[in-house]
């Protein structure tokens, strides 16, 4: 029986290191240089009869505050981080649109960060476009695009880097709660954080004269488009929005912001990230929305899930875990 330890791994290394420096006679040959980036990141589902692309806009990489967790030290957030084999005092947190056809309209769920984030951090976010291009799906194509809520990471990608529409031909689609609140003067002037009043401005940029010629406002409890149920989850932000998808038998739950990266806010639903506007009120939506896809067995979509962010999920003791949908190669 052979037992492997450190010493015979390394000592095969410099061995095999050794042999491909000598001659053997072949003509040498230059290394193949690295590719230097990564593959177009875009993966497709079926609901029933719609199509699903989850086109990714990349990441964000950066120091957690000592508050982004603003009910737990950090020393048990950063102990959380390590149970899941990730860097202390660190976030990545992905960001995942989607698309949806229905066959007869071409739909987005939320923008991503947009081109100009794309310039900005060289092409680590801002990435949706270009992966929804690599994807065969043209911006110029979309019939709607439908926000969750306010956000920048949700709302920056209807605008290019030049301040012109990304989807030129297409309804924008929003939730009357949240439209209604961050349109309105007196709530800005009542914004209670330096994160909400920075929150209220970028609304107001982006929603300019031009983008404003293209909304239209939607209610809970109502479908946004045949197939698409709007449910209201507030607490995030005071109109937070999501989505039950259904065609035929099936159906997804796009859940949005109802919970931040899933390996903390998944599985320690009582933790309040500091992008929740409302900590308590998103807790307790978090419990009833992730209580009914356990119960009911509900495929979930996440926006800030890891790529390409489909789920399932079950209880687990006072919180959740959270089981990736096996990549499949064909649709």
């Amino acid at each position: 029986m052979t037992t492997f330890t450190r010493r015979n791994v390394l000592s095969a290394v410099a061995c095999a290191t050794g042999m491909a420096a000598l001659p053997f006679g072949a003509p040498a040959r230059a290394a193949t240089p690295p590719a230097g980036k990564q593959v177009a990141g875009w993966y497709r589902y079926k609901i029933g009869s719609f199509e699903v692309t989850v086109a990714t806009d990349g990441v964000a990489r950066f120091k957690m505050a000592e508050n982004h967790v603003t009910n737990i030290k950090l020393d048990t957030v950063n102990a959380a981080l390590a149970e899941v084999f990730m860097q202390k005092d660190m976030m990545t947190t992905p960001y995942n649109p989607i698309a949806v056809n229905t066959g007869s309209k071409l739909l987005i769920i939320d923008t991503g960060t947009g081109e100009a984030n794309y310039k900005k951090t060289n092409g680590v976010g801002g990435q949706f476009t270009a992966n929804l291009t690599a994807a065969g799906i043209e911006r110029t194509a979309v019939d709607a695009v439908i926000i969750s809520h306010y956000h920048g990471d949700h709302i920056n990608g209807l605008l290019m880097a030049d301040n012109s529409l990304t989807y030129p031909n297409a309804e924008i689609l929003v939730p009357a709660p949240e439209h209604k609140y961050w349109m309105d003067d007196g709530e800005m002037s009542r914004a209670g954080t330096v994160r909400v009043e920075t929150n209220f401005k970028n609304v107001r940029r982006v929603f300019n004269t031009e983008v404003m010629k293209h909304v239209r406002t939607y209610e809970w409890g109502k479908d946004v488009v045949p197939g698409i149920t709007v449910q209201g989850t507030p607490g995030h932000t005071p109109g937070h929005t999501s989505y039950v998808i259904a065609s035929g038998s099936e159906q997804v739950y796009v859940q949005s912001d109802v919970t931040h990266v899933p390996f903390l806010f998944v599985r320690h639903p009582d933790w309040h990230a500091y992008y929740d506007q409302d900590g308590a009120m998103a807790e307790a939506t978090r419990r009833k929305v992730y209580d009914m896809l356990a119960a009911e067995k509900m495929r979930v979509q996440g926006f800030h899930y890891p790529f390409p962010s489909l789920a399932h999920v079950e209880k687990d003791g006072n919180g959740y875990r959270y089981f990736p949908v096996p990549w499949s190669p064909t649709i």
